[in-house]
């Protein structure tokens, strides 16, 4: 936004998807954890039309937000309509939080939060950093930046991420080969494929966990 203060970090909280009724209200692929929080209504988000639409609304204000089963319905003040909601079909939204702004659940934490924490084992071996969060639909994926190099994904669940500490600026994870760790025969000093009489392998590094 134009008048956003320094320090301030816009997030995705949600896309815009069909019309529901005839009234203006729209269907939202929820991209946060905290839909009641960011969908409240008089709050004002930030949209961001696809690529290549036609001109449409910078700004949405929430008139009114409901659930429908699992699927959050919205109205926005500036859809009056079933064209102007189908007009803006596809907006991602966008909330504005301040730098010191916290998940209400405290078990729950902001990308921004992760990017550029330490990742050690429950040893405390250094193991690499994080690089972000990969949102999927069954669970989020912590990727890792290895001490090597190498990219790896490991289930942001708390089997395997007992720890986020923030203040310590580091996660552990319970490492394991194949997850952050490579298997030993990836292992970047194990000996070549062909010096023990073996065919040429990919040259691939290991797959991401």
């Amino acid at each position: 936004m134009s008048d956003q203060q320094a320090g301030e970090i816009e997030v995705v909280v949600g896309r815009i998807g069909k019309p529901h009724g005839i009234r203006g209200e729209v269907t939202l692929d929820v991209r946060t954890d905290e839909p009641d929080r960011r969908f409240a209504p008089g709050t004002t988000l930030r949209a961001e039309a696809p690529a290549g639409a036609d001109r449409r609304p910078s700004s949405l204000t929430v008139a009114r937000a409901r659930w429908h089963q699992t699927t959050l319905l919205v109205t926005f003040e500036e859809l009056a309509d079933r064209n102007a909601a189908e007009a803006v079909r596809g907006t991602v939204l966008h909330a504005t939080i301040g730098p010191d702004e916290t998940p209400e659940d405290p078990d729950e934490f902001y990308d921004h939060q992760l990017v550029g924490l330490d990742v050690v084992d429950l040893d405390g071996t250094h193991l690499g950093t994080v690089k972000g969060l990969v949102h999927g639909s069954a669970q989020d994926l912590l990727s890792v930046r290895t001490t090597d190099g190498r990219d790896a994904l490991v289930p942001f669940v708390t089997a395997l991420v007992p720890e986020v500490d923030l203040d310590a600026r580091r996660v552990v994870v319970a490492d394991r080969p194949g997850l952050v760790s490579p298997f030993p025969d990836d292992a970047p000093d194990a000996p070549a494929a062909s010096d023990a009489g073996v065919g040429d392998a990919s040259d691939g590094g290991s797959g991401d966990a």
